[in-house]
């Protein structure tokens, strides 16, 4: 195949699995990152070639012009796929120069920038009929009024740009219980000159939270779905995906594939959904505008996103299309992380040890293990070790 596939972003599990998807169709891949250490993905049997690249934050036009001059040398444009939200924000910044070199399934710039900014998507939400959390601005009149009235403690404390506030704080948002956190919560983004609102929590245990996986070809038609529930995430009630499993719930598709077909998107997306527990009610929390933590359990079921991607995008012919619409019971586990999220569920009383172990009796797509490709596997588990270590020295 004349085509390469640019997968950017190797240091975390997206990247190993979009790269194992790919390379197990004979896509010769390309993993590229910033850095060489802990960019454990591209140790990958599948990676075909290895590029270091300037950091896409420190100096956005380097690293662009990297990416350009590395296609400029090739046959046939590369494929380019960023497997992390900061990427996708370079990518979308530059995507008029980047479509001259690379194959790209958005054509349309600010549509990416757009849907990951929280505040801006919620907008979309409501022009299109999906429901989505209350939320007060903190520049609003009357701001504490409203949220004594509207959104009511404990609450959360949420930014517009998720990769800037992680990057800053390690989390994805700030749980608040009262006015002083609040307070506090407020100041500390408005120190870091980060933009953000406040928004009622949902009703519902972790367990009540799903996602609409999907692909949309170059005329933004849904071609391929699933859904899924999560059971496990960590950080734990706020945070990402460790232990989630296939689940068809045809609702999910009426709704996620109206709204992604209403605004015009193109390739693979991912909403999060919350199911309030007192209404039964759905609300859109995110979408995910590059591949999924959940890649892999997508491509157990028979979705390789990466592949259709890449597919469509060579030949330009749509692949057949294809939804899983019944119960498979395949479950995503990372399960570093979920080690680490049980130990947090235990000890705030929101689930028993035997509500856990019965939840293994699950056919698993694992976040990074794979008997037929060990080495990132390896890799991983040494960078584990000497952060342990490293604990262990500064105690």
């Amino acid at each position: 195949m004349s085509n390469k596939a640019v997968i950017l972003g190797c240091n975390y599990y997206i990247g190993l699995s979009v790269i194992r998807c790919l390379g197990m169709e004979g896509v010769h891949t390309v993993a590229v990152d910033y850095s060489e250490k802990q960019a454990y993905g591209a140790d990958s049997k599948y990676t075909s070639e290895r590029l270091i690249v300037p950091h896409y934050h420190k100096d956005p036009d380097a690293f662009v012009a990297h990416l350009i001059d590395f296609a400029q040398k090739e046959s046939a444009p590369p494929v380019l796929i960023p497997c992390h939200d900061s990427y996708l924000e370079v990518v979308d910044m530059y995507l008029p120069e980047l479509r001259k070199y690379y194959l790209i399934p958005q054509d349309v710039q600010g549509i990416y920038t757009n849907t990951m900014n929280k505040e801006r998507l919620y907008e979309m939400a409501a022009e299109n009929g999906v429901a989505v959390p209350e939320i007060v601005r903190i520049n609003e009149d009357n701001f504490i009024g409203k949220v004594d009235r509207l959104i009511k403690f404990p609450c959360i404390v949420k930014p517009t740009d998720s990769p800037s506030f992680v990057s800053k704080f390690r989390r994805k948002l700030f749980k608040v219980n009262n006015h002083n956190e609040l307070e506090w919560a407020l100041n500390q983004a408005g120190e870091a000159g980060l933009e953000v609102f406040v928004q009622r929590i949902i009703p519902g245990f972790d367990d009540h939270m799903y996602t609409f996986d999907a692909y949309l070809d170059q005329q933004s038609n849904v071609t391929h779905w699933a859904t899924c529930q999560k059971f496990r995430q960590y950080p734990i009630n706020f945070g990402a995906s460790v232990y989630t499993g296939q689940r068809y719930i045809p609702e999910l598709h009426e709704i996620g594939a109206s709204f992604l077909e209403k605004i015009k998107w193109k390739g693979f997306a991912e909403i999060e959904f919350k199911k309030d527990a007192e209404t039964g009610k759905y609300y859109l929390i995110e979408v995910n505008c590059r591949m999924t933590n959940l890649n892999n359990l997508l491509y157990k079921l028979g979705l390789n996103m990466p592949w259709i991607t890449y597919q469509e995008l060579t030949k330009g012919i749509p692949v057949a299309s294809k939804a899983i619409t019944e119960d498979t019971r395949y479950t995503f586990w990372y399960g570093y992380e979920d080690l680490l999220a049980v130990r947090d569920y235990l000890k705030n009383k929101q689930l028993t040890l035997l509500q856990v172990l019965r939840s293994l009796a699950r056919p698993k797509a694992y976040a990074i293990w794979d008997w037929k490709d060990p080495k990132p596997a390896v890799s991983h588990f040494s960078i584990i070790a000497k952060k342990f270590a490293r604990k262990i020295l500064l105690k």
